[in-house]
C-alpha cells in the first residue's frame, strides 16, 4: 500500500510518500480501507515536536509511529476473529491517536474500540473531519466545562477545527454562545449558530467587562489571569491546546488560582472515546452538527496540507482524500 512515512521529527519536508507493507489485523483489530483522513494540530505537533512533551510519549529521539495521522474514515475490509462490533463492508470513522496512529495511508489495522459506525448522511470526507476535533469540543464543553443549558459560553478560536464544532455543540446543549474569530470568519461562525460574534482584531473580550460561565479557549493566547476576569464568580476556563508555556501555565497557575477563587481554570486533555463518536454520530444524523471543510488534498500532497495547517489560519478542517 501507499502511505506517508516519517522517520524523524522536522518540517513537512521530512515526510515521504512511498510503498510499505499492508497491515494484517490482529484478533481484536479491524482492517480499514481508508477513504479519507483529516489533519489536526495534533499531527503538526507530532511531526515537528514543537511541544517538547510530545517526545515523552511519541519517541524521544525519533517518532515511535512511522505512519502519522489520527482521524480516519473508511470501509471495513477484514476483521480479526475476536471482533464483535463490525463486519466486512461497514463504513466506519474514528480517532487513532491512542492506537498508534496510521491514517495517512491506504489501509490501517486498529482495535475495534477506536472506531464507530460512520454517520450515514455524511461522506467519508465529512466523517473524517469529526473524530478528534469534535470529541475535543464535546469533552471540553460537557466534561471539563460542565456546560449547562442557559450558560453563557465563549468559544475562542471559533472558526478552527475544534472551535467550529464547539459552537454547534454548545448550542445543542442549550448555551448562549459568543464566538471569537477574525473578521473574515464572522459570517461563518454566525452560520454555525453563534448568538454573538467578537472580532478579535478589533476587540479584546478579556477587557470589555463581560463575563461568561464557561470559556473554551482553543489555542488561547492571553495570560491565564486575563481569562479569570472574564469569568463569572463560579465560571470555568478550559484550555484546549496551546504552546508548552501556555499548557504549563494553565496546569500550574490554573490550579493555584482555582484554589483561591471560585473560578476554575485548567487545561483539557481530550481522550478518544467510542461512546463520544456514537453520540456525535447521532447529532450529525439529526442534522444538528456539521463539519466545516476548508481544503482537500490527495494523500500524496500531505506535506503541502500540513504546511497549510501549520500556518494557523485554516477555517474548519483540512481533509486528505485517500480513495474515491
Amino acid at each position: 500500500m501507499k502511505a506517508i512515512i516519517t522517520e524523524r521529527y522536522g518540517t513537512p519536508d521530512v515526510l515521504e510518500f512511498k510503498e510499505t507493507a499492508k497491515p494484517t489485523p490482529k484478533d481484536n483489530e479491524v482492517l480499514v480501507k481508508i477513504h479519507a483522513a483529516s489533519l489536526n494540530m495534533f499531527d503538526w505537533h507530532l511531526l515537528t515536536a514543537d511541544i517538547f512533551l510530545v517526545r515523552l510519549n511519541a519517541g524521544f529521539f525519533k517518532p515511535k509511529y512511522k505512519i502519522p495521522g489520527a482521524d480516519v474514515a473508511g470501509r471495513v475490509e477484514a476483521v480479526g476473529k475476536n471482533v464483535t462490533q463490525f463486519k466486512v463492508g461497514d463504513e466506519v470513522y474514528g480517532d487513532l491517536a491512542a492506537s498508534g496512529c496510521g491514517s495517512f495511508a491506504e489501509y490501517v489495522a486498529v482495535p475495534e474500540k477506536a472506531l464507530a459506525l460512520k454517520p450515514v448522511n455524511l461522506t467519508f470526507e465529512e466523517a473524517a473531519a469529526f473524530p478528534m476535533a469534535a470529541v475535543t469540543a464535546l469533552q471540553g464543553l460537557r466534561d471539563a466545562g460542565k456546560i449547562q443549558a442557559g450558560h453563557k459560553v465563549l468559544i475562542q478560536g471559533a472558526s478552527g477545527g475544534v472551535g467550529s464544532f464547539a459552537v454547534q455543540i454548545a448550542k445543542v446543549l442549550g448555551a448562549e454562545v459568543t464566538a471569537v474569530c477574525s473578521t473574515r470568519n464572522m459570517e461563518l461562525v454566525r452560520s454555525l449558530g453563534a448568538d454573538h460574534v467578537i472580532d478579535y482584531t478589533k476587540e479584546d473580550f478579556t477587557k470589555n467587562r463581560k463575563q461568561y460561565d464557561l470559556i473554551l479557549a482553543v489555542n488561547g493566547y492571553h495570560p491565564i489571569t486575563d481569562y479569570k476576569d472574564a469569568l463569572t464568580p463560579k465560571g470555568m476556563y478550559v484550555m484546549a491546546g496551546g504552546t508548552t508555556k501556555q499548557i504549563f501555565e494553565a496546569v500550574l497557575r490554573g490550579s493555584f488560582v482555582s484554589e483561591k477563587d471560585g473560578r476554575k481554570l485548567g487545561a483539557l486533555t481530550a481522550q478518544p472515546k467510542q461512546a463520544d463518536l456514537i453520540y456525535l454520530k447521532g447529532l450529525a444524523e439529526a442534522g444538528k452538527i456539521k463539519p466545516v471543510i476548508d481544503k482537500r488534498y490527495p494523500l500524496s500532497e500531505t506535506a503541502q496540507a500540513l504546511r497549510y495547517l501549520g500556518e494557523g489560519h485554516a477555517r474548519g478542517k483540512v481533509i486528505l482524500t485517500v480513495a474515491s
